[in-house]
């Protein structure tokens, strides 16, 4: 069989930032229980940048900005993305679920539901734990929902940034198809 390969135009890559205040933000809020690493932390707060999310609230002793390794991973997003923080995860649970919020812990639990077959509330706020004990019992029980990625292999879970851009984009997803 001969293939005829066809030579395009090398795509134009898009550089540089967009200015500031150009897109609507995606109701969401992230609320950052005891992570262990200010790199996944700036990780986080790029992911929250990218999809236009309202918040990230740290707690406990995940680092906040001002923080060398969490500006490292940032990029500068630690600085755009408005960020307080909470004493613990559960406070920052209750402030939220009487602003009106729908919380959702990301967790390996029995009860969870993948994150793609979970139909999200907006406003929603997604709890994320610490990378080797998991969300606070104390902030998982008045959840409104667990959601999950499904892991296939030995490990149980995936590195929390990871599993955060899979539901941030899964949420960013659903609430466009709503607005359309």
């Amino acid at each position: 069989m001969n293939e005829t390969i066809t030579q395009h135009a090398t795509p134009r890559v898009i550089t540089g930032d967009r200015p500031a205040g150009t897109a609507e933000k995606l109701p969401v809020v992230l609320v950052l229980d005891r992570l262990r690493s200010a790199f996944n932390v700036g990780n986080i707060f790029r992911l929250a940048d990218a999809v236009g999310a309202e918040e990230v609230i740290t707690c406990g002793y995940t680092a906040a900005p001002p923080h060398p390794k969490l500006e490292k991973s940032a990029r500068g997003c630690d600085a755009i993305v408005p960020t307080r923080r909470a004493e613990t995860a559960a406070a920052a649970v209750t402030d939220l679920k009487a602003r009106g919020y729908t919380i959702y812990a990301v967790e390996t639990a029995e009860s969870a539901t993948t994150a793609w077959e979970t139909e999200f509330r907006f406003p929603a706020a997604f709890v994320l734990g610490n990378e080797a004990l998991g969300v606070s019992g104390e902030a998982l029980l008045p959840c409104d929902g667990i959601v999950c990625l499904p892991c296939r292999g030995i490990k149980n879970s995936v590195n929390v940034g990871n599993c955060a851009a899979v539901v941030l984009y899964e949420a960013l997803r659903q609430w466009m198809n709503h607005k359309a």
